[in-house]
């Protein structure tokens, strides 16, 4: 017998490690995001990293009952004979069906179900909520160990008021993606993809309280970089929460703590 083809079911917000044990399960698995919110890792980036990837056009399928969603898109569609999902995987309009629901309606059709439980991490299930609550809160380095990645977004590079430059910090400014979980606001220890390669870089993420900007923000100093990269999309990647944002009554002040910033990630 060949490889039967696989469907991975899932938000797969982000794609944290009980995602990816679910994605891992089979062979052959086309990975079916069933909610496209994408709040924990963007889509461009998502597309990227997974091409077997398919997205659900959920007004589409929103209104479908659980045995309509299953025959008319994962068997007549997809043409599914393994199919898997987390332990607490809903479907069907209202979520009326459950993983259990799935297995029972196909046992009987040669349509495998994989179940796969719950993986923890401190002593608690892994889950997109739980990863966006410390993200919050800038518990990026649990943030990081459940996604079994760097928090990562990626924009494009617009032009800002230039004060950094002034105090021999320049900083790459980018809006934060749209739909994208915001960290909680300060700054980071965190890692610029340019040209290919990944730079050690400090991040602002917020409102700089000293100018009370409108929207978040990311700034990007990266030490030792001087080249432009206007118009340009840039990664970045958070490692480690450093401070919270501060108010500063000066340009001097704010290069001193600039400064101290710079000292502890080099």
């Amino acid at each position: 017998m060949g490889i039967r083809k696989a469907i991975a079911l899932g938000d797969f917000d982000g794609m944290h490690l009980a995602h990816k044990t679910v994605v891992t399960g089979a062979e052959n698995v086309t990975i079916y995001c069933v909610n496209n919110r994408f709040t924990l890792l963007q889509k461009s980036i998502f597309e990227r990293r997974y091409p077997n990837a398919v997205f659900a056009d959920f007004n589409k399928i929103k209104n479908l009952s659980a045995g309509e969603f299953i025959d008319t898109v994962l068997i007549d569609e997809y043409k599914a004979e393994t199919l898997l999902c987390g332990f607490n995987f809903r479907f069907g309009k209202n979520a009326m069906w459950s993983a259990h629901d799935l297995r029972a309606y196909l046992e009987a059709r040669n349509v495998w179900v994989r179940i796969l439980e719950h993986q923890d991490y401190d002593g608690a299930p892994i889950s997109s909520s739980r990863i966006r609550e410390l993200l919050k809160n800038g518990e990026i380095n649990k943030v990081n160990d459940m996604l079994g990645y760097n928090f990562t977004f990626e924009s494009t590079v617009v032009e800002g008021d230039k004060r950094g430059r002034k105090i021999g910090f320049p900083t790459i400014n980018q809006s934060l993606p749209e739909g994208l979980c915001v960290p909680k606001y300060g700054v980071y220890e965190s890692r610029a993809e340019v040209g290919g390669k990944m730079l050690k870089s400090v991040t602002n993420i917020g409102i700089r309280p000293s100018f009370r900007l409108d929207t978040p923000v990311s700034e990007t100093h990266i030490p030792g970089f001087d080249g432009s990269l206007y118009g340009k999309t840039v990664r970045i990647e958070l490692l480690k929460y450093l401070r919270e944002e501060k108010t500063f009554s000066s340009l001097d002040e704010l290069k001193k703590q600039l400064t101290y910033d710079k000292s502890s990630i080099i």
